[in-house]
């Protein structure tokens, strides 16, 4: 079973569509609002009955219903506002964070956990300190956003297939993320052989404020992209596909940087992050990755002790 907690949220329920039209597993939404994740399940039940779809979605407000699953997803947590940052969310959901580890610890163990909250980074590491599982089984959800929109704005550019463009943004899930052109591609050519210096400004401006965009136009964060790169996460464990996406996992040496979270391509099986794919990096790249990652740092250190 995949259970999703936040689970009666936009992006809770759309993630538990996504889980079932790929026909995923079962899956259980909890939320703390009263009736909500039961509800939100019964329509879930409803559209996998008229798509012919055999697995099951279920609503809880009791953390124990969460026992045996094997995926943890979590996007619970205060949204972020028109106008707010990530960090401004940092305290707030660090106490949330708390709070569902505790409850993951308990009732699902072996569980590998996938993180959505916000800011990301701060949170998965939270979730991490405060799990106290493997590094390999607590995964921030990031770099299948970040990487993909790079690859639309790239694509419109282009005309071309977002599809035929291999997307690299590694760091912050942020504003200080840092979009690597010349290490995204085209049929093996550099994105960056591909445009202009103007156009590739154009397309990070763009992949750096997508989300704030996004916000600024429909009042809320996004909800369908979040739900399908979370539930082609949860489906490369699932399956044990050993497939490489980029995440945000908690590095321990990796590009040189320790105790620290960071978007970093990965494989992904059986065993949540199966290996850490280090990328050559040229002068330059490695100077915008060490700004991005110190930002995290900042974030880090404005933890207070206890979330640390």
């Amino acid at each position: 079973m995949i259970t999703i907690v936040g689970g009666a949220g936009r992006v809770g329920v759309t993630t538990g569509a996504m889980v079932l039209l790929r026909d995923l597993d079962d899956v259980m939404l909890i939320d703390i609002k009263p009736n909500a994740p039961q509800g939100e399940a019964l329509d879930l039940n409803h559209m996998a009955a008229v798509l012919g779809i055999s697995r099951r979605a279920y609503g809880s407000n009791d953390y124990k219903d969460m026992s045996g699953s094997d995926i943890v997803i979590v996007t619970a947590g205060f949204p972020r506002k028109a106008g707010q940052t990530r960090e401004d969310l940092l305290r707030i959901n660090a106490d949330v964070m708390k709070q569902i580890a505790e409850q993951i610890r308990e009732y699902a163990p072996n569980s590998k956990v996938l993180v959505l909250t916000n800011p990301l980074d701060a949170m998965t590491y939270v979730m991490y300190k405060k799990l106290g599982f493997p590094r390999e089984r607590v995964i921030g959800f990031s770099g299948l956003l970040d990487s993909p929109r790079l690859a639309y704005y790239a694509s419109v550019k282009l005309n071309i297939s977002p599809a035929s463009i291999q997307p690299v943004v590694l760091g912050m899930h942020g504003e200080h993320m840092f979009p690597a052109p010349r290490l995204s591609s085209v049929g093996g050519a550099p994105l960056s052989s591909l445009l202009s210096q103007k156009d590739i400004d154009e397309i990070v401006k763009q992949t750096v404020e997508a989300g704030a965009e996004i916000i600024k136009l429909r009042g809320y964060s996004s909800n369908w992209a979040p739900a399908a790169g979370l539930a082609l996460m949860a489906e490369a464990i699932k399956k044990d596909q050993r497939k490489v996406y980029i995440v945000s996992a908690y590095l321990n040496g990796e590009y040189g940087y320790k105790d620290v979270i960071a978007e970093v391509p990965a494989v992904l099986g059986r065993n949540g992050i199966e290996k850490i794919i280090e990328l050559p990096l040229t002068d330059e790249e490695r100077k915008g990755l060490d700004a991005s990652v110190n930002a995290v740092r900042d974030l880090l250190n404005a933890l207070p002790p206890e979330y640390r």
